[in-house]
């Protein structure tokens, strides 16, 4: 939930060049980001892996006119329509694209080479039918927004009576520290973005980050099995909740179009 996932930076970069709010050039190193390159494989009518810009402009040539994502995990396919083998595959991954206009999906597959510290980050999407129907379990911006709120008040009462770090002070730093670097250089969505987007997915980044730093605060004061099994109880709803806004963000573009 710290870094954005590589679904979301496709499918908003992506939306504001089938929208043409950039340039197909601006999009491409908004989607790859940090990684060595990416190539999509399985677009119709190509007989082999594509460039990112080619890959977009035949999916709009197909009829796609808007991106979503899902951010799946087992047991909760979050943001998929099927059919099982496209969502095997993209639970596996724990991300994908699903196209608006055409029957057609993007699931990532990473590939690093290099040593630690330096290593050099390849993605393949691959490129599969999917079912034309609603995507799973995915809230507007107004519901998300409320429920990530509730989620965010409640994690932080139940942490804090458990003793747990990631519930105080720490957290807030650590919370801060990473709002700040994150801030730097980079926009939360691409252009064409309604501001509550933005500002679901901000405080979406922010109880996701809460969630991790108790994961990793160590025991803390929960020494009992019954105490650490609190704590794992208080956040699981707590992670999907915030999983449920990161798709919520994501999407609005293309529901804001279809709205509009």
């Amino acid at each position: 939930m710290l870094t954005e996932p590589r679904s979301g930076r496709l499918a908003a970069w992506g939306n504001a060049l089938l929208a043409g709010f950039i340039a197909p050039d601006d999009a491409v190193l908004a989607i790859v980001g940090d990684d060595a390159v990416h190539r999509v494989e399985g677009i119709p009518g190509e007989a082999g892996p594509v460039g990112l810009s080619l890959a977009l402009g035949r999916l709009r040539a197909l009829g796609v006119s808007g991106l979503r994502v899902a951010l799946p995990a087992p047991g909760h396919p979050l943001g998929l329509s099927g059919p099982p083998e496209f969502n095997a595959r993209a639970v596996a991954a724990e991300e994908a694209v699903v196209c608006f206009g055409a029957a057609l999906g993007l699931v990532p597959e990473v590939y690093e080479s290099g040593p630690e510290g330096d290593l050099h980050v390849q993605v393949m999407w691959h490129c599969l039918p999917v079912r034309e129907a609603p995507p799973a379990d995915v809230p507007s911006l107004g519901e998300a927004e409320r429920e990530l709120a509730e989620a965010l008040r409640e994690a932080t009462e139940v942490l804090t009576r458990l003793d747990v770090a990631g519930s105080g002070p720490v957290a807030e730093a650590a919370i801060e520290a990473y709002r700040a670097r994150a801030e730097r250089g980079r926009e939360v969505l691409a252009p064409g973005y309604p501001p509550r987007a933005v500002r679901v997915l901000e405080l979406a980044q922010r109880v996701g980050l809460l969630v991790e730093t108790a994961y990793g605060s160590g025991h803390g004061g929960a020494v009992s099995a019954s105490e650490m099994s609190a704590r794992s109880v208080a956040l699981r709803p707590v992670e999907r909740t915030a999983r449920r806004a990161q798709v919520a963000a994501y999407n609005a573009f293309v529901e804001e179009r279809n709205r509009g």
